[in-house]
This record gives C-alpha cells, structure tokens and sequence, in this order.
C-alpha cells in the first residue's frame, strides 16, 4: 500500500478533527467566551450544516479542477478556518471560522476518497477508501480526547491553532509527495440529487439524519451530561472519550465484516437494537466511571459500525452519488443535533438528554424494519420471477 494513501488518510485526520474537537472544548468556550452551553454548542451546528449545504454545491463548482490541487485548496480553506478560530475575540467570528473550516472538510474527504481510489488497482481500492476513512475515525479517537485534555492548557484557541498547524503541514506534504490526477467527469447538480427521487434512498437518509441526531444531542453535550451524572471532569473526562473512540475504530472496523456476512438490512436491525438500549440506560451507566467506560466503549462500536451497511444499501442502489448524499445527510443530522439537543437542556435539563436520543433510536429502528419488509418483498418478487421465468422455460 503506498505511503501516498497515509498521506490522505492524515489529511482527513487533520479535518476531521476540527469537525469533532469542539465537543472537548465546549465548556472553555462557554466560559471564556460567556455565552451558554447550548450556545456555544452551536459551533457543531454552524460546522455541520455548512458541510451538509456545502459539500455537494463546492464539489459541483471544483469539478473541473485537477485533484492535487483541489486537495491542497482544501487542507488550506480548513486551515484558515481554524486560524479564524483560534483569533476569535468574540461568538460570531468565531462561528464565521466554523463555516470557513466546514467548506475545506466538505471538499477535502470526498475529493481524498477518490483520489485514493485512483492510485490504485481496483483489487485494493477498497483498502484505500478505508485508510482515508480512517483518518476521519481516528480523528475522533484523538480529536475529542484531545480537546478535553489539552483546553485547560491551551485554551480553545490554541487547540484551533494546533489544528491549522497540522492542516498546514499535511498540505505542504501532499503537494511534495501526491502526483497530479486530472479531474473525473464533471457531474451536474441536478445528476447527484436524482437518486433521491428513489423512496428507498429518502427512507435510507432520513434514517441517517435521525440516526446521527439521537447519537450526537448527546455526544455533543457528553462533557457536561458526564458532569451531571457523575460528577466527572477534567481528564477522566478525556479518558472516558478515548474509550468511545476506541470503540468506534473496532465498530467502524468489525461493521464491515457483519455487512458481508449477514447483509446490510439484518445488521441495521440488530444495530439499532443495540444502539436504543443503550441510549436508553445512559442515566444508569453514566452514574459511575466504570458504568461510564463500559458504556461508551459500546455506544461507540454499536454507532460506528452503523456506517457500512448504509453505504453498502446506497451503493446497490445508485454508487458513489449516493454515498456523496449521504455525507452530506450525516452532517446535516449532526448540525441538528446542536440545536435539538440545545433546546432539551433549556427546557428539560442536560440529564433529559438520552431520553430524547432513544425516542429518536426507536424511530430510526421502525424506519429501518419498513425498509427491510420492503426490501423482503422485492427479493420474494424477484424469487417469484424467477420461479415463472423457470416453470415456463421448462414447459417449452
């Protein structure tokens, strides 16, 4: 496998973090900054809604660029959004540098996915893809742990200078070691929204968006709802999210092979199960750090091993737009979970938090049993076709 791959998958380590770090920093925000919580959990929502609206539009405007380039111009836009960041002297400037560094992030993942793939034989793309993916994963292995423990030391602002520091050298780098790759076929707006028209794909994003949103309303407030439950801060704090990411590099990775083996409908079932149960029994296990670590660690490979057999469903249904779509659904779910789960600390309280993400799993998890009755009759249909097709042949 070529260093080149690494490279990418560094360059997606580098923007992902600046979309995950802020749950880390959100209390020193909210403190420095004397906004509330909800407020400066914000800062995701502002991050999350400019890659969903953005990714699809900036990749349609930069279709004729040639790749290299496109990364580069890419890995720097994040960077000056995090520089913006980190000088921030107020709310407002700060939110402007969420938006700048959400537009390198939207060009940058998928543009370094393909790019990965066209290095490559077709045998190893799919290694490749996962490289660059896992840099995004990665990114929240360290990214938010990071956040958590490097802000009383640093501050929010400097770890969005930290960020704009490695966003910087990961470009110098890929301009020094990646070749020039032209640019694939350009692709028209109105070409990646049709799949939508599909109901089987509207029913597969709606089940991202809600699916991202019961995880991430309480993700997002994680630092502070630790706080409630059990009074933890600090570093054990750090510690407690490093076991979550752990969990989502297992889950991201053990996903994959579930899908293989028993399909992608059959795991989204048994995923969601697992996901609302745990969701649904935060206010027990987060009471202590050991009821905490365990259940991160799960919250976190049940989660992350949700992705592949999404992509998978959109991949027999329409290829790589889909999968653009669904990034951008991805986002937008996060983007909303900021504010929906905003709005459940003003009214409710912090601790009504996983109350909300299980009602939200429990929806997911009907919408994934329609989609799979659906799906069963068409596969009975087809074996019934089939069946005709065979009976009729052998009568002539």
């Amino acid at each position: 496998m070529s260093a080149r791959i690494y490279l990418l998958g560094a360059g997606a380590f580098a923007v992902g973090t600046s979309a995950y770090v802020v749950s880390g920093v959100l209390p020193d925000v909210s403190s420095e900054l004397h906004v509330s919580l909800t407020a400066a959990g914000q800062l995701a929502t502002a991050f999350s809604l400019s890659y969903a609206i953005g990714a699809p539009i900036l990749s349609t405007l930069t279709g004729r660029w040639e790749r290299r380039t496109l990364l580069i111009a890419a890995l720097v836009l994040a960077a000056l959004g995090n520089l913006i960041a980190a000088l921030a002297v107020n709310y407002p400037i700060l939110i402007v540098g969420r938006v700048v560094a959400a537009f390198g992030a939207a060009v940058y993942t998928p543009a370094a996915t393909l790019f990965a793939t066209s290095l490559l034989p077709p045998e190893e793309r799919g290694r490749a893809v996962a490289i660059v993916f896992g840099g995004l994963t990665f990114a929240l292995v360290l990214g938010v742990p990071a956040g958590t423990l490097l802000g009383p030391t640093l501050g929010y602002k400097g770890v969005f200078a930290l960020i704009t520091a490695v966003a910087v050298l990961v470009a110098i780098a890929e301009r020094a070691a990646l070749p020039k790759v032209d640019a694939p076929p350009v692709v028209s707006l109105r070409e990646r929204f049709a799949g939508v028209a599909d109901r089987r794909v509207q029913i597969i994003l709606a089940i991202t968006v809600l699916a991202v949103l019961a995880a991430f309303s309480v993700y997002i407030y994680i630092v502070p709802l630790l706080k409630h439950t059990a009074g933890l801060t600090g570093n054990v704090t750090g510690l407690l999210l490093l076991l979550y990411g752990v969990g989502a590099v297992v889950g991201n990775f053990l996903g994959g092979r579930i899908t293989d083996r028993f399909g992608s409908l059959r795991t989204l079932v048994v995923l969601m199960i697992g996901i609302t149960a745990v969701l649904a029994t935060l206010d027990l296990t987060l009471t202590t750090e050991i009821g905490a670590g365990a259940a991160l660690v799960v919250w976190g490979m049940l989660t992350w091993a949700f992705n592949p057999p999404i992509q998978n469903l959109l991949l027999e249904l329409g290829g790589g737009l889909l999968i653009s779509l669904n990034a951008s659904a991805i986002y937008l779910g996060a983007g909303l979970s900021a504010v929906v789960g905003g709005l459940v600390i003003q009214t409710l309280g912090v601790g009504y938090l996983p109350v909300l993400a299980s009602a939200l799993s429990l929806v997911v998890l009907g919408l994934v049993y329609a989609l799979w009755r659906d799906s069963s009759l068409q596969r009975v249909e087809e074996l019934e076709r089939d069946e005709d097709i065979y009976v009729t042949a052998a009568a002539d």
